[in-house]
């Protein structure tokens, strides 16, 4: 399964930066860097940098909850596992484009982490069977749309907030992402969502 190679090859790339610097700063999101010296790849490898061992495992194991299921319901619509590879990518590259924007003169701006890859993912799970349930701080049922609601409410908040050294902006719109893509692959899914309501 595809998640669990990005599991294991994520795992592998941020363990490797913790201990290399030079590496880090070679993979990490840098919009300066992206536009004004063309290295598109960091829109990619930035997902499998994390800045330490609790930001590589929530983001983890948040993937390998969600991704798997939704890995098995793109195979059972028949959309293909490499759809999922694209909700996994593209939420990652989704998640880059308003740094990438805001950013791109910013030398001193870094963004790491697969929060906008994961994020696309569970919502994509949260699309598909919206009142399956989601545990909010890791304790408390709830279902997954009203958790969705809850986390771009809070995604906004704390993105206006700022300071806290964590690129809300990249979980709101991989988020975005994960939920319109499967209406882009499938627009009938949309009104099957519609009618779980």
């Amino acid at each position: 399964m595809f998640t669990d190679l990005l599991i294991m090859i994520t795992a592998a790339i941020s363990i490797a930066c913790f201990n290399k610097y030079q590496l880090f700063e070679r993979l990490s999101l840098k919009p300066y860097r992206v536009v004004q010296h063309q290295e598109w790849w960091r829109i990619i490898t930035h997902g499998f940098v994390h800045a330490d061992w609790i930001h590589l495992l929530v983001n983890m194991f948040t993937f390998w909850s969600f991704g798997g299921y939704i890995e098995n319901t793109f195979g059972y619509l028949g959309f293909g596992k490499w759809a999922f590879l694209i909700l996994y990518f593209g939420g990652m590259i989704a998640a880059s484009i308003s740094d990438i924007i805001r950013y791109r003169n910013a030398e001193w701006y870094t963004s790491i982490g697969a929060s906008g890859a994961v994020s696309a993912v569970l919502f994509a799970a949260i699309f598909l069977n919206p009142w399956d349930k989601i545990l909010l701080f890791a304790v408390i049922p709830i279902p997954g749309i009203l958790f969705g609601v809850l986390y771009l409410v809070y995604c906004q908040y704390m993105a206006r907030q700022g300071g806290d050294n964590i690129n809300h902006n990249a979980h709101f719109y991989g988020a975005v992402f994960g939920f319109i893509f499967p209406i882009l692959l499938e627009p009938r899914l949309f009104q099957m969502f519609l009618n779980h309501f």
